[in-house]
């Protein structure tokens, strides 16, 4: 199966680092050009010149999502220096380290626009090129805790919101070749990530998880996602509108999604 990704346009915000970092880099093995976007301006530098070449080339800005005009900005910057987009993965998300239920609601708005929200914007404001190309692929990162007991309540909620979100709007878009998808990576560790802080401060804890919780008995890594990614930005990903995947080695325990 060939990747079919030459010559297309990709953004992928959260791109510094982990999971977002490794789409990237593997969207752009695959011969895509790829704009990414992130807080630091020292990972866009470091992706910017590790980025295999392509025909096109790639697009680098550093900018915080989170502020109100930045969706904005990010899509004139876009549509200005880089091209309509042909694939848009949306990895920006988080926990904003809320973990109280009982949180202010502005601390849940908080949780809500990182992972819910600027995905949402973005869309409305960069989906024109695909639909009228008649082609184009989306893919949302979620989590295994939009669909289970795992994890702090307003992170759970806002991944299952996007969830509802792709199977709508994946409906809607379908027609046109726009495939909307959704992935829920589980239980993967990250260079600086929580997993790998808990390794190093908690190493009995992580393995008691490990072993209740995870069939596999290991996290899964960026890659392992990055590449099921890349193949739900392929043209061979044609039939799957709406579809949501869980990426979990087996740890979520549910039947329906």
């Amino acid at each position: 199966m060939e990747p079919g990704l030459e010559g297309k346009r990709a953004l992928v915000t959260g791109a510094g680092r982990g999971i977002g970092r490794e789409i990237a880099a593997t969207l752009a093995a695959q011969g895509a050009a790829v704009a990414v976007v992130s807080r630091t301006q020292s990972d866009i530098d470091t992706m910017l010149e590790t980025l295999s070449s392509g025909p096109i080339g790639h697009f680098g800005m550093s900018l915080d999502l989170m502020l109100d005009e930045a969706p904005a900005a990010l899509a004139a910057a876009i549509d200005r220096d880089f091209g309509p987009l042909d694939i848009l993965v949306h990895n920006l998300g988080g926990t904003y380290d809320v973990t109280d239920p009982f949180a202010p609601i502005e601390q849940y708005r908080d949780v809500m626009r990182l992972n819910f929200d600027v995905a949402v914007e973005l869309n409305r404001l960069l989906l024109h090129g695909m639909t009228q190309a008649k082609w184009g692929r989306i893919v949302n990162i979620a989590s295994v805790a939009a669909f289970e007991l795992n994890g702090p309540p307003a992170y759970a909620a806002a991944k299952a919101a996007l969830c509802a979100y792709t199977r709508c709007v994946g409906r809607l878009l379908g027609g046109d070749d726009v495939i909307m998808s959704a992935v829920l990576p589980g239980i993967v560790e990250t260079e600086d990530g929580y997993w790998a802080e808990q390794k190093r401060s908690d190493p009995e804890r992580v393995q008691r998880y490990l072993d209740e919780r995870c069939p596999l008995g290991r996290f899964g890594t960026p890659k392992e996602i990055a590449d099921f990614v890349a193949f739900l930005c392929s043209p061979s990903a044609s039939f799957n509108p709406g579809a949501v995947y869980p990426l979990d080695g087996g740890q979520l325990r549910g039947y329906a999604f």
